[in-house]
């Protein structure tokens, strides 16, 4: 938002042309293209313009934005008028149109004249006819026209093929010429005593100081008459100070470009006589400067007194004769209790103490090496607010911010006063605030035009920023402590967050919300797998999810930040240009300068890629994620167009990187080792099963433990020779990696044996042997081992070894359920064992169901699934495939119980076809 003088001249169309949705100024000379409905009679002394994003929160900033400009404009008659009928028109705009809302205020010489456009340009609201038609009041949207029949004195609705433009004039209220208020009706007896006649001296003092002009009522009032006083110096008749606590002396005082207060003159009898003053700095027709002074009795100085400020001469007391605290003179009471609401109130304060058009505080940083904008009024706020100029960079710059400094014409020393660059003001003075010595902050005012400012009013304003300064910095240190209580609570709330999750995905995502909105209003998180890949981007967050995309694709096209490992924030440019670039060339596509086809003028891709460069435009700082040493990343933080960013908030996200990047290394060291140790559990399983002619297999596993896929269970299907497969289920004990370390072992030597043409207990003996030659680390293991051939007549011929484990159940075609074996000692306990093998015949459609005893002993309270149970289910399989028939087991014994199972399970189904 910029404001501008334009003396005499039309303004120019509001509307948008393709360049960037912010704040803008719009150059002074443009003519209007569109149809002007303003009186011709009026003048435009001024304008403000700004542009309002489709967003919901833009309506409060539109409200905000006509506000400022019509308090810096003196127009608080009508503030809130104004208020409410932009913030029906913008809302229409932006949340019922959807479009950007372009707001234009007109200063005239009878009131001010707002426009508000969208790119809406549908004409659905009728023109014609009374306000009744317009709907009904009490429905939830559609009153802003009817708010503009009903308050503005003219309004109306401009149509063109882009965009629909509501405006409305609101006059100032008819005053008597020179009326600055009205006083109270009092009764005649509180009015104030004078004598029979009110005598006004009045008395011209030169630049000297002495006396030049001595009128008739001078004479009677102090007995001198005129040739007696003329060249004489006014302090040779004053007693200064006759006001108690009164610290500007008469010198100072007629120096002042304008006073009021009281003081004592001595009469030619000798007596002080009280007087009340208001001085005025003139200037004569020669132009030399000499101060007119109105002098009347003390006890009559409602004739003089401005009823609007405090008089000087009770700065310090009240009508009861009490001290009070010159801050609260300045501010008023009560004072703001926070230090943005005092900031703010200080700002105006002096605003309308010196008449400008604007002013502006800025507070020191700790090092007072810059100053930071923190308030500010008539001014673009949103764009310089927490903006940084250094305090001392040589000429051109806050060079005298420790002193007072006045800039008549800034137009003559370009870039003076940063702060104010492109918003049309032309002079400006400045004071420091001190607190022991001690630069604290600045305090300006500024106006549109040159030479308002001299010593004179420096002066004032350094007497205003001394009473303040003191308060300024008690709530600045108060604010300080609040942010560094609430940067400890985010840092501890962040820090159990990260703390909570290993998983890499997630600890991204954790990075990016807890820092957007809270720090910034977008980020961008870059990874490095090691020191010889180039950064990647692995994560993109915006507050507002339709612009994520927007900024992931700007970023990928854009190189990424170098990864210094030097800690702090360092700004990142190229965001900000890429997109300024991109922005460009939409909108000179838009305008079909591009050489594209006439019809093409608006492409597709424009509104994302404007409001993408919106997004961006701001500051961009890079934060290097650091971990034992290396840098594993960057955390890159964005604002809004023209936004920067507060120097806590940097130094809060410097803490919350190192966080981050200790909480990210250590999600990427635990995926690393999960994804190595399930590599490793994977071995141990066989990677599928061999198909068997005219045999159905079917294997359901279960591993106890989280993030376990092996455990102390196992079972194995493999080829031994022709046409005879070896098949094997077992169980070792305990569960986890010092079980699976004995599984790998027998699985594999059980391949290794079988092969060898061993038969089915030799191979076991040795599987025993292997086992406690473990030593220490043997564990006992239970184990059904069996070699299947297929015979020609459809059935299956099984040899079959149950050391230890639970029987194998056969279940025939006709439901009966019975054990396929016998049991036998188990391994890894004896040395010597003698083993048997049983032989069983498979019939066609009989099925041989081999479980652990995970399956058997799952439990439910008291209640244990047992043989006998897994028999019972078993029976229900009657004609059954493989698979349903291990499916069904399986349901069986999860339902049997509540809690998630505490051991292994395997279930091993085979069917003979």
């Amino acid at each position: 938002m910029t404001t501008g003088l334009i003396p005499g001249a039309q303004p120019p169309d509001p509307r948008p042309t393709g360049t960037l949705p912010q704040q803008r100024h719009e150059p002074d000379t443009r003519a209007a293209p569109h149809v002007d409905n303003r009186p011709r009679s009026s003048v435009i002394t001024a304008r403000a313009a700004a542009s309002f994003e489709p967003v919901g929160r833009s309506v409060a900033t539109a409200r905000s934005f006509v506000r400022d400009t019509l308090q810096g404009w003196g127009f608080a008659d009508i503030v809130d008028d104004a208020v409410v009928l932009t913030s029906e028109l913008v809302t229409n705009a932006v949340v019922h149109a959807g479009t950007h809302a372009d707001v234009l205020c007109l200063r005239t010489e009878d009131g001010v004249r707002v426009e508000v456009s969208d790119r809406y340009p549908e004409r659905e609201i009728p023109l014609q006819g009374s306000p009744a038609t317009m709907g009904n009041p009490d429905r939830e949207g559609g009153r802003g026209l009817q708010l503009c029949a009903a308050i503005a004195g003219r309004w109306g609705v401009d149509y063109t093929p882009t965009h629909k433009q509501v405006w409305f004039q609101l006059d100032l209220p008819d005053r008597p010429v020179g009326t600055r208020a009205a006083g109270p009706c009092l009764p005649s007896e509180l009015l104030p005593l004078t004598d029979s006649r009110v005598r006004v001296a009045v008395v011209q003092i030169d630049r000297t100081g002495a006396i030049s002009s001595w009128n008739e009522d001078a004479e009677e009032l102090f007995g001198y008459p005129a040739d007696q006083v003329t060249g004489k110096p006014l302090t040779d008749l004053a007693a200064w100070p006759h006001t108690p606590g009164t610290s500007t002396g008469i010198v100072e005082a007629l120096q002042l470009s304008r006073w009021e207060g009281s003081y004592g003159i001595r009469a030619a009898d000798g007596r002080v006589t009280p007087v009340y003053a208001s001085h005025l700095r003139v200037r004569d027709t020669d132009g030399d400067p000499s101060t007119v002074c109105l002098l009347v009795r003390d006890h009559e100085r409602a004739v003089l007194q401005t009823p609007l400020r405090l008089p000087a001469s009770d700065a310090t007391s009240n009508a009861d004769g009490s001290s009070s605290d010159p801050f609260e003179v300045f501010i008023g009471s009560p004072a703001p209790d926070d230090l943005d609401g005092l900031l703010q109130r200080t700002v105006e304060r002096a605003r309308d103490m010196l008449d400008g058009d604007s002013a502006f505080l800025l507070l020191a940083t700790d090092d007072e090496t810059e100053l930071e904008v923190r308030a500010s009024t008539g001014l673009p706020s949103a764009r310089q607010r927490f903006a940084r100029v250094p305090v001392e960079a040589g000429p051109g710059r806050y060079g005298s911010a420790r002193m007072p400094a006045v800039h008549e014409d800034l137009l003559s020393v370009p870039g003076a006063v940063p702060l104010l660059s492109g918003t049309g003001m032309r002079s400006v003075v400045t004071v420091p605030l001190k607190v022991e010595g001690r630069l604290t902050g600045s305090l300006g005012v500024a106006a549109e035009g040159p030479g308002r400012y001299s010593n004179e009013e420096a002066l004032r304003l350094q007497f205003a920023a001394d009473r303040i300064a003191l308060a300024v910095e008690s709530a600045r240190l108060g604010e300080l402590e609040r942010l560094r209580r609430g940067s400890l609570s985010f840092l501890v709330e962040a820090s159990d967050l990260l703390a909570g999750t290993l998983d890499r995905d997630q600890t991204l995502a954790l990075m990016a919300q807890m820092t957007v909105p809270t720090l910034a209003t977008w980020c961008a998180v870059y990874t490095i797998a090691d020191q010889a890949s180039d950064p990647y981007l692995s994560y993109v967050l915006h507050e507002d999810e339709e612009l994520i995309d927007g900024i992931k694709s700007l970023l990928s096209k854009v190189a990424p930040p170098d990864p210094v490992p030097t800690p702090g924030a360092r700004v990142w440019s190229a965001p900000g240009e890429a997109a300024h670039e991109a922005a460009l060339r939409s909108s000179m596509r838009s305008l079909g300068l591009s050489g594209g086809p006439a019809h093409q003028q608006v492409t597709s891709g424009i509104g994302p890629t404007l409001a993408t460069a919106s997004a961006v435009g701001g500051e961009t700082v890079v934060l290097p994620l650091v971990a034992r040493n290396r840098v594993i990343g960057m955390l890159t933080l964005g604002k809004p167009t023209d936004e920067h960013f507060r120097q806590e908030i940097l130094e809060l996200a410097e803490d919350l990187s190192r966080r981050a990047a200790l909480a990210l290394d250590n999600a990427r060291l635990y995926s690393e080792r999960t994804a190595i140790s399930q590599a490793l559990q994977r071995s141990l399983l066989p990677p599928e099963l061999p198909e068997v002619d005219g045999v159905e297999v079917e294997v359901i596993y279960r591993a106890a433990g989280e993030g376990n896929e092996v455990g102390g269970d196992f079972y194995d299907l493999f080829p031994i020779s022709d046409g005879a497969y070896g098949f094997a289920i077992g169980d070792v004990c305990g569960t986890g990696p010092n079980a699976a370390a004995v599984t790998g072992l027998a699985r594999h030597a059980l391949r290794l044996l079988a092969r060898e043409g061993l038969s089915g207990p030799a191979v076991l003996e040795r599987l025993n042997s292997a086992i406690l030659d473990e030593g220490a680390r043997s564990r006992f293991l239970t184990l059904l081992y069996g070699e299947m051939r297929p015979q020609d007549d459809g059935s299956a011929e099984l040899k079959v070894v149950c050391a230890g484990h639970p029987l194998p159940l056969r279940l025939r075609q006709d439901g009966t359920v019975e054990p396929a074996a016998e049991p036998q000692p188990l391994l890894g306990v004896m040395e010597d064992l003698e083993l048997y093998e049983q032989t069983v015949t498979l019939d066609p459609g009989d099925v041989l169901l081999c479980v652990t005893d995970g399956v058997t002993e799952r439990r439910e309270g008291t209640r244990m699934l047992g043989d006998d149970g897994l028999a019972d289910v078993l029976t229900t399989c009657t004609g059954l495939t493989a698979g349903a028939v291990a499916a069904r087991i399986m349901r069986a014994v999860e339902r049997f119980a509540s809690d998630a199972p505490s051991d292994d399970m395997a279930i091993l189904a085979m069917r003979v076809a």
